[in-house]
């Protein structure tokens, strides 16, 4: 359970219908199995030790009292098991009989959860060691004992398909984790309607869920059941088994759960629940779900594109809008023969198009210095004229040779101050011809860039609107990939697919033999890594050690742990240290929910200290 994450498990046994003592050993099987994986919590569909298909056999005494001596089986079968197991049985309840899961942990029933009305009452003299009787409620909360984020509640049945079902109460009274415990047949729709339903609910609620439907040993006199079993996690499916004897297994983030509830303040929790405490001393949790190297792209190759578009829309519409409104007609872009450069002036080409205005109202402008490759400067000229643009070609050294000399700056000392003059001297030389044109400077630096700040502040750091503001270097790169791919321009394909495999450089220092040198993942680290580490901790909120971790799984032995260590140093360092360049920022549209923007992004102090994140990574 380090990390927040907490195996569970959902499982559809094939049973008999009324054979009570049969489907309890198929039940002690599974919590056997179960306990093997290190599962914390096991959650069995509705009527598991009767068959949901009883109908009025249901009520009967010999089924009813077979059901109290199964159960009797299962708990004292759990004995030494570091399992909360969730498992369905018929109970009378106010002279009723209804649904009801038994919560069963370590030898003990902790507690009965009826399907229905609210009840509060201990019932059922149940002779289990010592016990009596047994606490029944449908407000319990099976908290961990070592685990506090690790909340479980109960839905039961057809209240799982309510229009407002107990899962949405519960989680606003801090359940993390839902059992559902469901009894739903196969139709050709059912598997579908059950993801979307468990997808979507566990998005809106920022919860875990557990479903089990009832397997392939219901009766089949009207209906089929197939033994659905899914887990799913804040809108993500991490496990699903359908067949005989399924048996659906994963980790939950339960730290994650409460992360993204802190975050919407929309969660205050209730105090109305009961609270059961179940577990025991937190261990660590092997983990089996998949953590990809690329959390802000889509996991499939085959949602790539359309993402890419949408990606592609926000940019030139937030374009097109702040061009109409401030009544300008051209956009003027700095071109390097970098990445970022390179989409900014394809978006800009993109939304004048869509303006009605000719491609020649891109003023796309090299502005070659001491650092410039005739490479990056080729395929910078190369795509802005096969998107029609106004091609300037613009010498600067001569410029930031008279700034040396005015400030007192040798010309062959290549510090700070060598490398900001030129980025600065560009940024000036953009925007005055923005102001001679009617234009709009339009900014190129990435998202990355702004949170490592990679940027000269009041250099390549400002511009008059960002496009690539939101994005991340991975998606700008997977911008430029999807273009590259979908034109039928032969030249700019080539130009694009050269660019993507140039090294990232600002191109500062002097070069020898028109080689790139200046190389900023050599300075800053893998682009791919950094976009990993600001997802896991500046959208997930996880502590830079829990994300050493899962960059480990992520990245499969790409990185040593030193390499990772080094990184994950240096990216805490420079989150903090370079956050005055984001205090500032100019305005640019957010492509994800997540954005650094100082009015609406993730906001932080200029001057606060990273000695806490630094002593996280101490112990690795």
């Amino acid at each position: 359970m380090k990390n927040g994450f907490v195996k569970v498990a959902a499982a559809a046994p094939v049973i008999r219908v009324a054979d009570c003592d049969y489907n309890a050993g198929r039940v002690i099987a599974c919590l056997r199995e179960a306990a093997e994986q290190g599962v914390k919590v096991l959650v069995f569909p509705e009527l598991t030790l009767t068959g949901c298909t009883c109908y009025d056999l249901i009520g009967h005494r010999v089924i009813l009292e077979g059901a109290r001596q199964a159960l009797e089986q299962v708990v004292k079968a759990s004995a030494g098991s570091d399992v909360l197991a969730f498992v369905g049985l018929p109970i009378v309840l106010d002279n009723q009989v209804v649904s009801a899961a038994a919560a069963v942990y370590d030898g003990e029933l902790l507690a009965v959860v009826p399907q229905g009305p609210e009840t509060n009452q201990s019932f059922w003299s149940c002779r289990f060691g010592e016990t009596d009787s047994v606490f029944a409620d449908t407000r319990i909360l099976f908290e961990h004992a070592s685990l506090p984020g690790l909340k479980v509640a109960v839905e039961l049945g057809e209240d799982i398909d309510l229009p407002n079902p107990p899962a949405v109460e519960q989680a606003m009274a801090g359940a993390t984790l839902i059992a559902q415990m469901a009894s739903f047949p196969e139709t050709v729709s059912s598997t579908d309607d059950a993801m979307l339903a468990i997808v979507a609910d566990s998005r809106r609620l920022k919860c875990g869920m557990i479903l089990a439907a009832p397997g392939k040993g219901e009766s089949s006199t009207d209906r089929v059941y197939s033994g659905l079993c899914l887990v799913a996690e804040n809108g993500e499916i991490l496990s699903q088994s359908e067949k005989a004897d399924s048996f659906a297994v994963s980790e939950i983030d339960v730290e994650h759960m409460e992360n993204l509830r802190l975050a919407s303040g929309a969660f205050p929790g209730d105090r109305e629940y009961s609270s059961i405490s179940f577990g025991k001393e937190a261990e660590e949790t092997a983990l089996t779900r998949k953590f990809f190297m690329h959390p802000h792209l889509p996991k499939t190759a085959e949602e790539l594109p359309d993402y890419c578009r949408r990606m592609l829309d926000i940019q030139v519409s937030g374009l097109v809008k702040r061009m109409e409104y401030a009544h300008l007609d051209h956009c003027v872009v700095g071109i390097s023969g970098g990445v970022d450069s390179t989409l900014c002036v394809m978006v800009c080409a993109m939304a004048v198009k869509k303006m009605g205005l000719p491609s020649t109202n891109v003023v796309a402008c090299t502005l070659p210095c001491f650092g410039t490759s005739s490479r990056t400067k080729s395929n910078a000229i190369i795509v802005a004229e096969q998107m029609g643009a106004e091609v300037r070609v613009i010498d600067i050294g001569k410029s930031v040779y008279q700034h040396f000399d005015d400030i007192g700056h040798a010309h062959d000392d290549y510090s700070i101050a060598y490398e900001n003059a030129q980025a600065r001297e560009r940024t000036q030389v953009l925007m005055d011809i923005a102001n001679k044109v009617n234009g709009l400077d339009v900014g190129t630096e990435d998202l990355s860039e702004f949170i490592d700040g990679w940027c000269t502040y009041n250099g390549d750091h400002t511009s008059m609107y960002d496009v690539n503001l939101g994005l991340t270097k991975t998606q700008v790169r997977a911008n430029v990939r999807y273009i590259a791919e979908t034109t039928e321009d032969k030249v700019l394909k080539a130009a694009l697919f050269d660019v993507l495999d140039c090294p990232v450089t600002p191109e500062l220092l002097p070069i020898h033999d028109d080689q790139i040198e200046q190389k900023s993942e050599e300075a800053v680290g893998s682009y791919s890594l950094q976009d990993f580490f600001t997802h896991k901790m500046l959208v997930c909120g996880f502590t830079p050690s829990k994300t050493f971790r899962l960059a480990k799984l992520a990245y499969g032995g790409e990185f040593t742990d030193e390499e990772l260590k080094r990184w994950l140093t240096s990216y805490c360092k420079r989150l903090f240290s370079q956050q005055f360049k984001r205090s500032c920022l100019m305005d640019g549209p957010a492509v994800e929910a997540f954005t650094v923007s100082p009015r609406t992004g993730f906001l932080m102090p200029s001057d606060a200290e990273a000695a806490l994140f630094l002593k996280d990574l101490e112990n690795l």
